[in-house]
Parts: C-alpha cells; structure tokens; sequence
C-alpha cells in the first residue's frame, strides 16, 4: 500500500478543513460569541499546522494510486475530520463530553441528522452553522472537493470517487475525474444557491436560509429549532419539501439537461421509479393520516414533507410523525431503507440497488420456471452483468449483517426494540430520526457512551457504503499481525519458552 501517498492526501484534507472551519470562527465572532470562537479559531490553526506538516514531510511520494489505497483515503479522511470537526464543539463547552461531540459532527458529516443536543436554541450561533455546514460538505464528499480544488497528479483519482461517491456504479461525466468533481460542484452550489434565495422570499433570515439550504442539500436534517421545520410557514416547508427532492435525485441527470440531452434524461429508469415510489407512499400516508389534521392542504403538506424529508434520507420534520398510524410509519420505515438515487447526497441502499435487486429475484424465478433460458435483464438500457448483480447482492448481504451485528451490540440499552432497530436503520441510512425514543421531538442523548461510538461508526460505513471502512480496518488488522509475526521471529528463542 502507497502510505506516503495516503498520509500526503489526509494531510491536504485537514489542511481544506482548517481553512474551512474559519467560517464559523467568523460567524462567531460576527456575532460576540467568544467562546465559540476561540474553539474554532484554535482548532482551525492546530488543524493547518498539522496538515501542512504532513503534506511537507510526505512531499516526495510515489502519486500511484489503485483501489485499495482509494478505500483507505475515503475511510480515514472521514474519521480524521470528524475528530478535528468534533473539537470545537467540546472545547466550546456546548456539548458535554468529547464523544457527544464526536457523535454530533460525525451525524453532520454523515448527513445523518441524528442529534444529542437537548436544547438546539441554547446553542451558539457558530455552533449551528458548523453542525448543518459539515452536511454540505458531507453531502457531495470532501474528496470530491479536493479532487476539484487540487490537480489530479496520479491520473487514477476515480478510485478516490468511487469510494466516497454513493450508488453501485460511478462513473465519470466528463474524461477527467477533476472536471467531473467541479461540475458536480457547480450543480450542487447553483441548487443551494437557488434554495437560500427562495427560502429568504419566505420570510427566513438569511442565517435561517443558509442552514436550512445546506441541510438540504446535504439531505442531513439539522435544524436550529426544537420543532425542526414545523414553526415555519407552508411556503418555506413546500420548498424544502422540492428541494430535498431535488437532491436525492443522481446529478448526472442534472449534467445532462445542461449539456442539452433532456431526452437522455428524461428515459432515466432510476429516476420513474425514485418518482413513482414517492407519488405512491405520499398517497398512501396522505389517505391513513387524513384523520390527524383538520383541513386537506395540511394533511398533503404533512404527507408530502415527511415522505420526501425520510425517502432523501434527510430527517427534518414539520409534524412527529411518531404519532402517526401504525401503517404510515410502516410506510416510513421502509422509505429510510431504500433511500435516494445513486449519484445523489442521499443514503440508504439506493433505488438503483432496489430495482437491481428486484429484477435480480426475476430473473432467477424465470430462470427456475424454464432452466434453460438466460435472463439477463436490463438496467438504464444496458444489460446487467454478473459482476454487477453479484456486486450489489453481496453489498446487500452485508448490509443486513452490519445491521443485524448493531442492533445485537446496541441491545443492552434500556430502550424497546423499536427504538433500537429504528435507531441504527436510522443511524446506517444516514436519516436522524427514527421512531420512539428517538423520534423526531427526541435525539440520541440517553444512549450511552459505547452506543453513540457504535452509532456513529454505523453512520460512517451507511455514508461510503460499508467497504471503505470494513477494509480500512481489516488493512489495520492485517499490519497488527505481520508486525507481532516479525517481532516474534526476531525474538531470541530461550529454553523456557
């Protein structure tokens, strides 16, 4: 493995991150919160120092780079930000312990949403805007941003993508990776761009527009009100409800209607069915919770907010729909595991997932009625090959085992199993809000300690997609071993051993 290589890449994230984290010092100290301030001013220069030391000491390294090392990259520059990230929080004094931290920046990061905050008005307001900026810059990947800011030396830099970028299969848009990087970009600041202004004509200060924008667009959830969205007018809920739509949806749609090719767009088989199971699961929540609220546009609203708000995986909320019934909670649940599109800021497993999965059964129902046939079946127009079935089959096996390993080791907890199972589904997805104790007029604050860090590894592996941080860890693993295996052999052999 290139090491010199890796440790040169995570010292230019920490250095991107440093430079990024004088925005809240700034917003800080705009507005006299001192303490805030200086966390997030001292963090920022022991953060810049760091990273300039890595990249210098690691100046003169072989620029090679293969899909091992890309899994590496992805999985300890998000570890490595969200303790730098988790820092100013804790030094700040508003957030208990560094854990309660940790978990809170490592659930922006992540674009979970996922909260240990009891009281969100007592925070400052540089606090608020670092917890909901570290969802825009989770949402289109902090590789992908230094992929755009920094030239493509190795000329392999789509190992790095595709461990960080979400969905089974990622492709560039344009031949090189570092343009494809500042087109998604570009499309991902012209939509917030686009949000903040529409949300500022609904009456929403501009503060309450950028936070709002970038947890949208993040698809995270963080809000800087206990009610979430819900003491907000219908207009500003009706966009965030479009919005957060927009983007669960693949960006490479986006490029081509840009480019002119709208037909090319417009035949997306991902995106009729990402449409076609939110008109249906809002129908359906709209009918079942018809009882609940007086007038019919409330009940649309609701149902709309909600659907679009847990389908993008994004978790802010208008109403608790823990109150809702059995059936739209149900409905809810399984919109948390599918998830968005792939190519999109949302989590889950991804619609593309579900729909090769699906045909995957068909085929093989076919293929048992009559043994002779082959049934390959299509995707997007082409034909679905082996690798890639097989690919996403295995990722969905692995899926419930991370799933199932969580929920077992979080069990101990005095919350009931919806609670639990809800918690991690939510936590894995990347959504914030799940059901009962950690409903969306709850958080994550009674969990304790040693579940919030298993938590928030759920949180990491659900946002690059299990493999990054599986092999991270096993790579680790592996190097324990020959390292003990040398020494052993090197050790003098004596009598009594």
């Amino acid at each position: 493995m290139n090491r010199k290589m890796i440790i040169n890449t995570l010292g230019r994230i920490i250095l991107i991150e440093s430079v990024l984290m004088f925005i809240p010092f700034m917003i800080s100290a705009g507005y006299g919160e001192w303490n805030a301030a200086v966390s997030f001013g001292i963090t920022a220069l022991a953060a810049a120092l760091a990273g300039f030391l890595l990249v210098r000491i690691t100046a003169n390294h072989d620029k090679g780079i293969h899909a091992r090392e890309g899994f590496a990259i992805a999985a300890f520059s998000w570890v490595i930000m969200s303790m730098i990230g988790a820092v100013p929080l804790f030094a700040s004094g508003e957030f208990p312990t560094y854990i309660d931290s940790l978990f809170e920046i490592v659930s922006g990061f992540t674009t979970t949403g996922a909260s240990v905050a009891r009281d969100i008005g007592a925070l400052s307001h540089g606090i608020l805007f670092w917890r909901s900026f570290t969802h825009w810059i989770g949402g289109m990947g902090v590789l992908v941003l230094m992929m755009a800011i920094f030239p493509d030396d190795s000329g392999r830099s789509i190992y790095i993508m595709r461990a960080e970028m979400p969905g089974p299969v990622v492709d560039k848009i344009v031949p090189k990776v570092r343009n494809t990087a500042k087109i998604l970009y570009l499309i991902y600041i012209v939509l917030t761009a686009a949000e903040v202004v529409m949300l500022l004509f609904g009456g929403m200060d501009l503060f309450e527009s950028l936070v709002h924008s970038m947890g949208t667009a993040g698809t995270g959830g963080f809000g800087i009100r206990g009610d979430s969205i819900g003491s907000y007018s219908p207009y500003c809920q009706w966009v965030i409800a479009v919005f957060m739509l927009l983007f669960g949806m693949n960006f490479n749609l986006y490029y081509l209607v840009i480019a002119g090719k709208i037909r090319n767009a417009l035949r997306s088989e991902e995106m009729h069915v990402y449409l076609g199971i939110f008109v249906v699961s809002a129908v359906i929540v709209s009918v079942n919770v018809s009882r609940v609220y007086s007038t019919f546009g409330d009940v649309v609203r609701h149902s709309v907010f909600q659907v679009a708000s847990i389908y993008t995986t994004t978790g802010f909320s208008t109403v608790d729909f823990n109150q809702w019934p059995e059936l739209s909670k149900s409905i809810l649940v399984v919109l948390m595991c599918i998830g968005g599109c792939a190519g999109s800021t949302a989590g889950g497993l991804k619609v593309s997932r579900v729909i090769l999965i699906i045909k995957g059964i068909g085929s093989e129902i076919k293929h048992l009625l009559h043994p002779r046939s082959i049934t390959r079946g299509t995707f997007e127009g082409r034909a679905i090959s082996k690798e890639l079935r097989s690919g996403v089959n295995s990722y969905f096996a692995l899926y419930i085992l991370v799933f199932a390993v969580s929920f077992v080791i979080i069990s101990f907890e005095p919350f009931g199993f919806e609670t639990n199972a809800t918690a991690v589904i939510a936590c894995m997805n990347n959504i914030g809000p799940g059901l009962a104790a950690v409903g969306p007029a709850a958080g994550y604050y009674d969990y304790s300690g040693f579940s919030k860090i298993i938590l928030s590894v759920g949180m990491l592996m659900g946002r690059l997609e299990l493999y990054p941080i599986i092999l991270a860890v096993a790579s680790i693993g592996r190097r324990n071993v020959r390292s003990s295996g040398t020494d052993r052999k090197k050790r003098p052999v004596r009598m009594d051993d």
